[in-house]
């Protein structure tokens, strides 16, 4: 059997139908076989919904990525993508929303609170964000700088998942923040001295710490995110956004929420 490839790129494909949704969900129904074919292949499903046509619609995850299957009548023929109907509309989007987004951003919320990071500001701040910071970083440093009033007024706490990526020394000096009395206080100092060099890496990174950067970067990258700041924060339906570099100073309020 040919070997399906569930990326981004081939989950391209458009059908135009009609507006009406004619498919009830029927509780307890069984998938059909084509559905488990390409979930041999990479497909989580996490949901059936309402399709038109006499289709069977499914809400699926392809990595991180987000999909809808539209399964034939037959049972044995499926269409993996975006359906549109006469009006241009996306019939899955809102399923997906529902179906995918949501339990997505609470898999991606709980994988970030049991990685290893630095917390930025009070534990009881109503707000957290998760960005992906290297001390070496020039856009971490600008991130960590517009972020003052926000942290320093309570509003929010910024936990800055550590990796070593920018520079030689970037593991070095995350072994010495995490190896610290005060993480978040060296944090700090490495941050506000970031224009004359930044703190002093340790000579070696122990290797609990070398443990910690690599799982924190394999998050990273599984996430998305090729460089840092990757940042992340939930809005206000719980789903979890995402930005990558430092945000404009218009777009802050949306990351860190009302100043």
């Amino acid at each position: 059997m040919k070997q399906l490839n569930l990326t981004a790129a081939a989950l391209a494909l458009t059908l135009v139908g009609t507006a009406g949704c004619s498919h009830a969900e029927e509780p307890g129904k069984a998938h059909p076989p084509v559905i488990a074919t390409i979930e041999e292949h990479g497909l989580e499903v996490l949901g059936e919904f309402d399709a038109p046509a006499d289709l069977r619609g499914f809400a699926g995850l392809a990595g991180q990525q987000p999909v809808a299957v539209y399964v034939t009548p037959d049972g044995e023929h499926a269409l993996v993508g975006q359906l549109v109907n006469v009006a241009g509309e996306d019939v899955g989007g809102p399923h997906l929303q529902r179906l995918v987004a949501k339990p997505m951003s609470d898999r991606i919320w709980s994988q970030l609170e049991d990685s290893t990071w630095v917390a930025d500001g009070p534990d009881d701040a109503p707000r957290v964000v998760y960005t992906f910071s290297d001390p070496n970083c020039p856009f971490c440093n600008r991130f960590w700088q517009s972020a003052r009033p926000w942290v320093d007024a309570g509003k929010v706490q910024i936990r800055h998942v550590m990796v070593g990526v920018i520079k030689a020394d970037s593991a070095n000096k995350v072994a010495t923040i995490l190896t610290a009395d005060s993480p978040s206080e060296m944090l700090g100092r490495n941050e506000r001295e970031y224009a004359t060099g930044g703190i002093k890496g340790m000579a070696t990174v122990p290797a609990g710490v070398r443990s910690q950067l690599d799982s924190n970067q394999m998050l990273m990258h599984e996430l998305g995110f090729q460089g840092t700041p990757g940042i992340l924060f939930r809005d206000a339906d719980g789903v979890v956004q995402r930005r990558s570099g430092a945000p404009t100073p218009g777009d802050l309020p949306t990351v860190l929420g009302p100043r």
